[in-house]
């Protein structure tokens, strides 16, 4: 089988990535007290030991280090992790402060655009009764969308993001689950500077426990190659900077 066929691993790691997407804003939407970014490099801080315990331990690490010696992957991942960290700040956003409709509405409209990339870049042909049910499904977005008034934003940026995050993952040549922990890695320096930020010298920090997320079986299943594991997700510091007062009872 070509890597580029469909497969039935990768349609149930599609659909999977999907119900368990379902689940998420309930999490996110008790994490809306923190601010989104220092979500967003919780999730990725915690991504790396998991996702790199999985590669070595399914024997997947040659592609990373060779991507990492290669400037031409290293620039495709960059191109990858800035669209997938947009991705995720605007869904973080949009549940957080109430608009986890228009992040399900731009989730609804991502088939659509990927459709349409796979038609006008991938040279793909769709069938009528698929050409069918991308009509259904256009109807009912431009329904979604006059009864809301409105084009929503988060809407729109996730479906642009995510659309694009999955054509250039594609042209990136290497695993699913490989390309995500050269996506987190090139991610790490910045991350790692905005973290030092946050926290004055000698504030303790609680440590969250990572729980996992579809995005590794989301890229294999877009992808549709015959890979799988598990990845982490957002988990958040429940730990608060010292105020202002304790710091004037403490000079005191």
């Amino acid at each position: 089988m070509s890597s580029n066929e469909d497969s039935l691993k990768g349609f149930v790691l599609a659909t999977s990535v999907y119900v368990l997407w379902g689940f998420l804003p309930l999490y996110m939407k008790a994490l809306a007290h923190i601010p989104p970014a220092e979500v967003i490099v919780h999730r990725i801080i915690w991504s790396i030991p998991i996702a790199a315990v999985v590669l070595i331990a399914t024997g997947r690490t040659a592609d990373l280090r060779r991507a990492l010696r290669t400037p031409r992957m290293l620039g495709m991942g960059l191109v990858t992790a800035a669209l997938i960290s947009v991705n995720w700040g605007t869904y973080v956003w949009a549940i957080g402060s109430g608009h986890a409709l228009d992040a399900a509405l731009g989730y609804y409209i991502n088939p659509l655009f990927s459709v349409f990339l796979g038609a006008l870049l991938l040279g793909e042909r769709l069938t009528p009764l698929q050409w069918a049910a991308v009509a259904l499904a256009g109807a009912a977005v431009a329904v979604l969308t006059w009864d809301a008034g409105r084009l929503p934003v988060a809407a729109v940026s996730l479906t642009l993001t995510w659309g694009f995050y999955a054509y250039f993952k594609k042209m990136l040549p290497i695993g699913p689950n490989q390309g995500f922990l050269l996506e987190i890695l090139i991610l790490l320096p910045r991350l790692s500077s905005t973290w030092a930020g946050w926290w004055p010298p000698g504030a303790a920090t609680s440590s969250p426990a990572a729980a996992p997320t579809p995005l590794c079986s989301s890229a294999a299943g877009s992808s549709r190659r015959c890979r799988s594991s598990s990845t982490p997700t957002a988990p958040s510091s429940c730990a608060s900077r010292p105020s202002r007062s304790c710091n004037t009872s403490r000079r005191r």
